[in-house]
């Protein structure tokens, strides 16, 4: 990816997960990013195409950050990085995952949104299936798929109403039960 093209979808997630859906439009990115006029749309013509770059973006980030921190050895080493994963995602990546929240209501309606976002889960669930088949899972496939929608559902409370509980307990059940069968 050129410079000028990551600093374009940087800025676009920032607007995106500060500032909302309306206030991305390619020239404030432009704007956010100190680019020239027009630069954004030079790599993205449309805010379909802008949007998929974002999601692209924000997968490509976050696959990079659980690839090399998840291999657990241990059911409690996986808790331990889910917690650690879940606080990440909420509180120091809290704009990025804003924006990423954002996307998923945009591709309700948006199928190149929602492609795009399919990408970034699919392989976050691969991630977690290995994770969990090491760990002895009967069904690894299926457990990361409900340890990924129980954390969807944990960080869109944390994000949108501020929700501070503890994802502990509800990854713990949830390793009880996958590696139980």
């Amino acid at each position: 990816m050129t410079p000028t093209r990551a600093r374009a979808l940087d800025a676009a997630i920032e607007l995106l997960g500060t500032k909302g859906l309306r206030a991305m439009t390619h020239a404030r990115v432009d704007e956010k990013a100190g680019l020239p006029k027009g630069s954004t749309s030079n790599y993205f013509r449309t805010r379909a195409a802008l949007l998929s770059g974002v999601a692209d973006r924000i997968a490509e980030s976050e696959n990079e950050a659980l690839g090399t921190a998840f291999s657990p050895a241990t059911p409690e080493e996986f808790v331990d990085i889910m917690c650690g994963l879940f606080d990440f995602l909420t509180r120091i990546n809290r704009v990025r995952t804003t924006a990423r929240l954002i996307l998923f209501l945009e591709g309700s309606h948006d199928p190149v949104v929602r492609e795009a976002l399919s990408r970034g889960r699919e392989a976050i669930v691969a991630t977690a299936t290995a994770a969990l088949a090491e760990l002895g899972a009967p069904n690894p496939r299926e457990a990361a798929r409900a340890v990924a929608a129980a954390s969807e559902g944990l960080i869109l409370h944390r994000i949108a109403r501020h929700d501070d509980v503890d994802p502990r307990p509800t990854f713990e059940l949830l390793l009880k039960v996958a590696l139980a069968g």
